[in-house]
């Protein structure tokens, strides 16, 4: 029996090493990003690139204040969007009292090279264009006054509300202050209106909208055609197929199934492009961001933390499409080569990554051997 016990043991650690997820040897410059005297990248929410390698990064750094108006109060100033050439060396920053810059949730960089910031404070995504300038709003801040409500299409659950300063935001009725049906009470803006502490976004080939809704109450995906028109949403708050809590990240791949990282469930959902469930997996920890590679294979780079800085426990894992874990690197800490809570991946080269974290306060280029 000894023997056999001992055999038995043999057979379940064999299988156990052959299982194990490897871990991916990696270089790291913490220092890759250069500022000039005095700016400083504070609790980096994005980090994108586009298509001239021109670098991007969307920041929890500033002075936020609160400006008194004819009709409201709101506040705004405590992010800010910074632009960096290829080399790292900064170039401009963009945006600068834009009415939707508070507590910068994310950034993403489209296939047209236009710049969208998600804000989970004030519920809103902003298109910035390839010249910086503002092209579309998402969402709307919740407002200080009673304002009209629009009456649903017949049928519907909601109208498609118009977003704060000149965006557009409907979303069918269903909204993270708007709610449904009758009444229009103080501070909810118009039904439908408002996303609910926004995370990510992503676009299929045509140019459709998804925004990963979010870390408040919604546990939706939203989506919107290219010019910003509701079209359908998908998801409640939960834990069975379709449900969420927590959509902490969003990526499309090219047969346009819907990757949606469900963080509270420590799982990865797909979708189709209708919101169609189709399968999950986990095994990923508690994915916090998601990045879809551009190559012939695409891969995913899912971030983990295993608390709430990311100083106890973190990684990045490598993913392949149908789930299975081809490799990890990294762990939790402020060294180089460890993270704090990375908030965001930038993968459009599979080897050479951006990571931006949040409680170290930087981007680490990360090269995979």
């Amino acid at each position: 029996m000894t023997r056999i016990a001992a055999l038995l043991a043999f057979v379940v650690s064999l299988a156990a090493a052959q299982t194990a997820i490897p871990e991916i040897p990696f270089d790291s410059d913490p220092g890759f990003l250069k500022t000039p005297k005095d700016v400083y990248v504070g609790e980096v929410a994005g980090v994108g690139v586009n298509s001239k390698g021109q670098i991007f990064v969307y920041t929890r750094t500033g002075h936020p204040f609160a400006t008194l108006g004819d009709n409201r109060t709101f506040m705004h100033g405590g992010s800010r969007l910074f632009e960096f050439d290829r080399a790292g060396q900064f170039v401009r920053e963009l945006g600068q009292d834009v009415y939707g810059f508070n507590a910068a949730a994310g950034l993403r960089v489209d296939p047209r090279d236009n710049v969208w910031t998600i804000d989970a404070a004030a519920n809103q995504v902003v298109k910035f264009d390839a010249n910086g300038q503002v092209a579309l709003v998402l969402g709307r801040k919740p407002e200080a006054i009673n304002v009209r409500p629009t009456q649903p299409p017949a049928g519907g659950t909601g109208g498609a509300g118009r977003g704060g300063e000149g965006g557009r935001g409907g979303e069918g009725g269903r909204g993270g202050e708007g709610g449904r049906g009758a009444g229009n009470p103080a501070g909810t803006g118009t039904p439908g209106s408002s996303f609910s502490r926004p995370a990510d976004v992503a676009w299929d080939r045509d140019g459709n909208i998804y925004v990963a809704d979010g870390m408040g109450t919604n546990n939706r995906v939203a989506k919107f055609d290219r010019d910003g028109r509701f079209l359908k949403h998908w998801g409640s708050t939960g834990s069975g197929p379709g449900q969420f809590n927590g959509v902490k990240a969003i990526a499309i791949d090219r047969q346009l199934d819907v990757y949606v990282a469900d963080a509270g469930n420590r799982r990865i959902q797909v979708f189709d492009a209708e919101g169609t469930f189709k399968r999950e997996f986990s095994g990923i920890g508690k994915p916090i961001a998601m990045c879809m590679t551009r190559g012939a294979t695409q891969y995913l780079f899912v971030s983990h933390a295993g608390d709430e800085d990311g100083m106890d426990d973190a990684a990045i894992y490598k993913v392949r499409l149908d789930g299975t874990v081809a490799g990890r690197f990294g762990s939790a800490g402020k060294q180089p080569k460890e993270f704090g809570l990375a908030n965001s991946i930038e993968c459009s080269s599979e080897n050479v990554l951006l990571v931006g974290e949040m409680t170290n306060w930087r981007v680490q280029k990360i090269t995979l051997k």
